[in-house]
C-alpha cells in the first residue's frame, strides 16, 4: 500500500507566512522558520514554501529565507515562486531546498521543464498548477502570476505535456476552493492523477480531517497539502495522521 503524505504549506509574503481566500484577503499566520520547525516536530512529511508574490513583483524567490528555513528542518522542502531559469533552480537547491515548484515559467517556457529535468532530475521538478473551472464548459483553466492571469489553457492537457517533458510531480491548487475550507476539488486532483500517472499533491480547500482523507482516496492524491487548518491550529498533523490511519490510509507516524 502506498504511504501517503501530509504537507503543510508556508505561503510567504514580505517574509511572513500568510493565508488568504481565493488567493486574496491575506492574513499573517506567523514566522516561516518557527512554523517550519514546529511542523517538523509535529510529524510533517514534507514542507512547501511558496513565495506567492515573487512572480507578480517580477523578482526571484527570497533565497536567504529559504536557507534559514532549510537549516531549521531535516524533512524535504519544496520551494516555489519567481523561478524562471535553470540558474534559479540551482540557487534554490543550493540554498537547501529538496525540490522546486514551477508555475508561470512552466507555461511561458515549457522547454525549461525539459532542461531542468535533464539537469537536476525529474524528482526535483514539481509543476504547480493554479486552476479554476472553466465557465460554460468542462475542465479547468490554468492561471499564472499567483492566480491572477487566465491562460485559456486546459489543466489536464498541459499536465500531460509536463509529464512528457520530465516533470516528477504535480501540485494543483484549486483557486475556486482555496482558503474556503469547503474541501479540495477532488475531480481536479483525480483527473490529473489518472491522466498523467504522476504523484499529485492536493491543494486548496482543506477544512477538516475528512477533506484530507477524501483527497488521498477519492481524489487519488499521493499527498495532501494544507495551510489554514494547520496554521491556525484547528487540526494538528498528529491528529490528521491518526485519523487517516484509523480510516485505513497508510501514513508515517
Amino acid at each position: 500500500m502506498e504511504t501517503k503524505q501530509i504537507i503543510p504549506c508556508l505561503d510567504i509574503k514580505d517574509g511572513k507566512v500568510v493565508k488568504g481566500i481565493h488567493f486574496v484577503d491575506l492574513k499573517v499566520a506567523g514566522d516561516p522558520v518557527e512554523n517550519a520547525a514546529f511542523y517538523e516536530k509535529e510529524g510533517a512529511d514534507e514542507l512547501a514554501f511558496l513565495d506567492i508574490n515573487a512572480t507578480v513583483e517580477g523578482r526571484k524567490t527570497t533565497v536567504e529565507l529559504v536557507r534559514k528555513v532549510s537549516k531549521a528542518i531535516r524533512i524535504p522542502l519544496t520551494v516555489g515562486g519567481g523561478i524562471k531559469e535553470l540558474q534559479d533552480i540551482d540557487t534554490i537547491l543550493s540554498a537547501g531546498a529538496s525540490k522546486v515548484s514551477i508555475n508561470t515559467a512552466a507555461i511561458e517556457k515549457p522547454e525549461l521543464i525539459q532542461e531542468a529535468a535533464k539537469k537536476f532530475g525529474s524528482g526535483k521538478i514539481t509543476i504547480a498548477i493554479d486552476a479554476k473551472r472553466f465557465s460554460g464548459k468542462p475542465g479547468w483553466e490554468i492561471y499564472t502570476h499567483g492566480g491572477r492571469k487566465p491562460t485559456g489553457k486546459d489543466a489536464v492537457e498541459w499536465a500531460k505535456k509536463f509529464r512528457d517533458l520530465g516533470a516528477g510531480a504535480l501540485l494543483p491548487t484549486s483557486i475556486d476552493a482555496d482558503g474556503t475550507k469547503a474541501g479540495y476539488d477532488l475531480e481536479l486532483t483525480r483527473a490529473l492523477a489518472e491522466a498523467t500517472g504522476l504523484p499529485v499533491i492536493a491543494s486548496g480547500g482543506a477544512g477538516s480531517l475528512e477533506d484530507l482523507f477524501l483527497a488521498l482516496t477519492k481524489g487519488k492524491a499521493q499527498a495532501a497539502l494544507a495551510a489554514s487548518i494547520f496554521h491556525f491550529r484547528e487540526v494538528t498533523i498528529r491528529q490528521a495522521k491518526e485519523y487517516l490511519k484509523s480510516k485505513g490510509v497508510s501514513v508515517r507516524i
